[in-house]
C-alpha cells in the first residue's frame, strides 16, 4: 500500500457520489477491511459491478476514478453486464486513464495534479516516464477518443 496517495476517506463522500451520479453510476462503500466486490486487483483497489463502483475508506481516489472511468466509457446498456473487468481495448484503457485525470480536476480538494502524482506513486507506467508527461505530450489519441464518444468537450472538459 502506498500511504501517500489520497484516499476516499480524505475527501467529501458527497462530492464523488455527485460526480458518479452525473454518469448514472453509484458509489457503495464497504466496511474497512472487507473485500471490495468487483475489484480486479484486490486489496484496497476499487471494484465495479454493473452501474456501481465499490470502495472502502482506504481506497485510493485515483482507483475509484479509474474504475468509474471504465463504466463511463461504456454505453449504459453494456454497463449492466460488467463485473470486475470492463476493458475492451488499449484505446479504451488509455481513454480511461485520461478521463480519471480529468475527473479528478472536477473533484473539490483533489485536482488533476494530485491524480497524476498519485498515479505515479501507485506505479502507472507511461512511455514518457510520468503521468504528467503522457497527459500533456502523448495522450492526444485518448483525448480524441473521449471527444469522439461524447465524453469530453473539444477543450478537454468532461461533458
Amino acid at each position: 500500500m502506498t500511504a501517500s496517495v489520497l484516499r476516499v476517506a480524505g475527501i467529501r463522500r458527497g462530492d464523488i457520489e455527485t460526480l458518479l451520479a452525473h454518469y448514472g453510476l453509484s458509489l457503495t462503500l464497504v466496511d474497512d477491511g472487507a473485500a471490495i466486490p468487483g475489484s480486479f486487483w484486490g486489496d484496497d483497489e476499487a471494484g465495479i459491478i454493473g452501474h456501481t463502483v465499490y470502495a472502502r475508506g482506504d481506497t485510493p481516489v485515483h482507483s475509484v476514478l479509474h474504475e468509474a472511468g471504465h463504466l463511463i466509457v461504456l454505453p449504459p446498456e453494456r454497463r449492466a453486464d460488467v463485473h470486475t473487468d470492463a476493458t475492451d481495448s488499449i484505446e479504451e484503457e488509455d481513454a480511461v486513464c485520461y478521463l480519471q485525470i480529468v475527473l479528478g480536476g472536477v473533484l473539490q480538494g483533489v485536482g488533476r495534479e494530485r491524480i497524476m502524482k498519485d498515479m505515479d506513486a501507485w506505479g502507472y507506467s507511461f512511455r514518457l516516464g510520468s503521468t504528467r508527461a503522457w497527459f500533456e505530450h502523448d495522450a492526444e489519441n485518448a483525448k480524441d477518443w473521449l471527444i469522439q464518444h461524447g465524453l469530453l468537450t473539444e477543450a478537454g472538459e468532461p461533458v
